[in-house]
């Protein structure tokens, strides 16, 4: 028997926010979850002066951040330097890299662990986590924001987004979440008592997690440990300072050694030796979409090895889109495209990268958007006027700029603001809206990831027949946005829509899903829809079992039907 968890039932009159949960010496409610309030670092307040002066004294220290296996902190001395994407001769210190000996280590330590860790009550559990959330939004919280600023290119107002609300909220509701799948029980009557709880996987999970978002970084193997399973993280060579910050926090706040392993090195080594292990139960993954289907042909390669059917969860690519019907608000469009295209330079799996305009409306949105383009400033993350930093790498740069020179020579794309690029001193590229006459010109089709957004003009009595456009184009099914003052447009588009995004706005921008409100996670090449910041993912690091206890068992097999 699990000693971590005692039986849960539910309880009929459920009245307050406090979710009731029963261990066998009590109830226990868990604090109510909150978002996170998000600082606004204006100038002349105390954040914005703390978070400049943790940005300076980072930036001068030379950090080594080492593998954690188990209880023990790893240096191969085979190292890989950390630069700043704004400053990319900057050197912030190395990262360690783990040869195939050390991923073993790491399962083997992760194993050990969950001797321990999966039958800890789930209490327990539930305040090493909590403590961390508290920890990020109080002492931690500038280190935090300063290590994404300056490892990631991020300006303040998203760091604070990311780094210290998201991943907050992330934890606090995930607690809360826990408690309520706890709380939900099969129906029993006087003859017979039924019950399920909730067992971690059997094995390990392996969690891949990606350099834009910190919260990502932190909720995807936090989130499989706080239902008592025990993870193997790789976290992004290009995130490695808020990485470090995130183990830091961890080890504070009490995870148990080997309940979180972080390695780092040759991605394929790591996935290979990982897949390889028979204890193997489940990947969180957020990345690339072809990453994630080579790993899910791994998977289904090695099925005939693993004691369990692993748990595969992924949010992968997006080409996610604004479309905008002839009844709806220029002003709000033009805006909806410049932070939804442009916020983090575009860097976000949910960012907008294909927009379709009316013609009726497309003068007035192209003139704000353009004026609101050219009124972005571009530059270190240190300096608070500036909305754009850098890119993340030299390989996403060329990226980007081989792009935008193939659109300056195209005949059926215009860039009309934007266009340059320089990496002398960081990996900066401009803001660039291209404007093109073909539907399916390939940067409407290809995910960039980066500040370039592509936009199409249709004719306004086309708007439905621009709907099946906007549906067929694309492969990924992430996010994407329609504004309309017209209901029986917004009805319409909802419905030709649906299968187009996971999460569907309607006269809002394509981005900012917030944790408790807005669960993240696309279908079709964008992912498995798990839905992060959700019940439903947190279902998924879990294995019921059904009890059932019968009072008074049968003494007799006939039935009635049998009676002389």
């Amino acid at each position: 028997m699990l000693a971590y968890f005692t039986y849960i039932y539910a309880e009929n009159n459920l009245r307050n926010k406090k979710t009731k949960n029963i261990m066998g010496k009590g109830f226990f409610h868990v604090p109510p979850a909150e978002n996170e309030p998000i600082k606004s670092y204006a100038p002349g307040t105390p954040e914005r002066e703390e978070v400049l002066l943790t940005y300076k004294d980072l930036y001068n220290q030379k950090v080594d951040v080492p593998l954690y296996i188990g209880d023990k902190e790893v240096r191969t001395n085979n190292t890989s330097s950390i630069h700043p994407p704004h400053d990319h001769q900057h050197n912030l210190g190395v990262y360690h890299l783990a040869e195939k000996k050390n991923i073993e280590d790491s399962i083997e330590a992760a194993l050990e662990a969950r001797k321990e860790w999966a039958n800890l009550p789930w209490e327990q559990r539930a305040a090493v986590f909590l403590k961390a959330a508290e920890l990020i939004a109080g002492p931690y919280r500038q280190k935090m924001n300063a290590a994404t600023m300056i490892g990631q290119s991020k300006n303040i107002f998203q760091a604070e987004i990311d780094s210290a609300c998201e991943i907050v909220d992330f934890i606090r509701f995930n607690v809360e979440y826990m408690t309520q799948i706890y709380d939900e029980q099969p129906e029993s009557d006087s003859s017979a008592w039924n019950r399920v709880e909730h067992r971690p996987l059997e094995g390990f999970v392996y969690a891949i997690t990606p350099f834009n978002f910190t919260a990502i970084a932190g909720n995807l193997p936090a989130s499989a440990a706080l239902m008592g399973n025990v993870t193997i993280w790789k976290p992004s060579d290009s995130q490695m300072l808020s990485a470090k910050v995130l183990m830091d926090v961890f080890q504070e706040a009490g995870v148990p050694a080997g309940v979180i392993n972080m390695v780092m090195g040759d991605p394929e080594m790591i996935t290979d030796t990982v897949l390889a292990s028979p204890d193997f139960a489940g990947i969180h993954f957020t990345g690339s979409t072809t990453v994630f289907k080579n790993i899910w042909a791994k998977i289904g390669a090695n099925i005939h090895n693993y004691k369990t059917y692993p748990r595969i969860v992924g949010e992968t690519g997006g080409k996610d889109f604004i479309m905008a019907h002839p009844s709806a608000n220029p002003k709000e469009v033009s805006t909806a495209i410049a932070r939804g295209a442009f916020e983090f330079q575009g860097q976000k799996c949910s960012a907008a990268s294909r927009c379709y305009m009316p013609k009726s409306l497309w003068p007035e949105i192209k003139e704000q958007l353009v004026a609101d383009v050219k009124s972005f400033k571009m530059g270190s993350p240190e300096n608070m006027e500036n909305f754009i930093n850098a890119v993340i790498h030299e390989g996403s740069f060329d990226k980007l700029a081989k792009y935008i020179d193939q659109a300056k020579k195209d005949k059926d794309a215009e860039i009309i603001v934007g266009g340059n690029y320089d990496k002398s001193k960081g990996y900066f590229v401009e803001p660039t809206v291209i404007v093109t006459t073909d539907p399916k010109y390939t940067t409407m089709e290809t995910e960039l990831f980066g500040p370039v957004v592509t936009i199409y003009v249709y004719e306004d009595d086309k708007y439905e027949e621009t709907l099946h456009v906007v549906d067929n184009t694309s492969a990924y099914a992430l996010t994407g946005a329609i504004f309309s003052k017209d209901r029986y447009a917004a009805s319409l588009a909802t419905d030709i829509l649906q299968n187009a995004a996971g999460n569907f706005y309607i006269n809002d921008k394509c981005t900012g899903a917030v944790v408790g409100r807005q669960p993240f996670g696309g279908a079709r090449n964008s992912g498995t829809n798990d839905k992060a910041g959700s019940k439903l993912n947190l279902l998924r690091w879990v294995s019921p079992r059904l009890i059932k206890e019968t009072f008074v068992p049968a003494t007799d097999y006939r039935y009635p039907f049998m009676g002389e």
